[in-house]
């Protein structure tokens, strides 16, 4: 399954379109803001997707039955450029347990190289599963991610959410992931460049957020 935020007008257009313009991103606290949003936005969508169950609820008057979540999804951040996404997340899931990866890509190579350095989740046997990261480019860090993470227990779901993906992501994500999973992005764009990044896309959002590395 895929959802794309950007197939149905709303807010959400305005903030991805501050995302991608090079005048705003002068901006970085307003960059990370809209990233923020965003993340609001999506786990608002992707709660409408997940488990619930009748609870009774004690009012001062009654009882009123809700439809509760069981337990709250584990949302798992990509650092670093997925953190300013990751808080929108947390401000909506705010009981969820959180995990981080770091993974950066390696410069230099014909073919792009993802390094794994750092782990650290709760159990996710059979939990619901959030992964953040806010451009999916060749899908190989998403994959790497998720054969990292199934070593602490195998979700019931995993909800892999970016800001900007393109196709050749999306399909390299459905073809080597085999846990029950479903794709949620802002937007698809056209492709990737010679570098493996998104064009148009929005440029490196780890960059944009919180400054250049060397």
């Amino acid at each position: 399954m895929l959802f794309n935020l950007s197939e149905h007008n709303s807010i959400a257009n305005h903030f991805v379109a501050e995302l991608r313009d090079r005048q705003v991103q002068k901006d970085r606290l307003r960059f990370r803001k809209n990233a923020h949003r965003l993340g609001q936005i999506m786990a608002y969508e992707i709660s409408r997707h997940m488990r619930y169950r009748n609870t009774p609820i004690e009012t001062p008057l009654g009882t009123s039955v809700v439809n509760l979540m069981p337990e709250p999804p584990v949302i798992v951040a990509i650092m670093r450029a997925g953190l300013p996404y990751f808080q929108g997340f947390l401000d909506f899931f705010d009981q969820s347990d959180a995990g981080f990866i770091g993974a950066y890509r390696q410069e230099g190579h014909t073919e792009i190289v993802i390094n794994l350095e750092y782990l650290a989740t709760p159990s996710l046997a059979q939990r619901e599963v959030i992964l953040v990261d806010p451009m999916l480019a060749t899908g190989k860090s998403i994959v790497q991610s998720v054969n990292a993470l199934a070593k602490n227990g195998k979700p019931s779901h995993l909800y892999v959410a970016s800001l900007v993906s393109v196709p050749e992501g999306i399909q390299y994500v459905n073809e080597n992931v085999d846990i029950p999973h479903s794709l949620w992005t802002c937007a698809v764009d056209d492709n990737l460049n010679d570098r493996f990044y998104i064009v148009p896309g929005l440029g490196d959002a780890g960059d944009l957020s919180f400054g250049e590395k060397l």
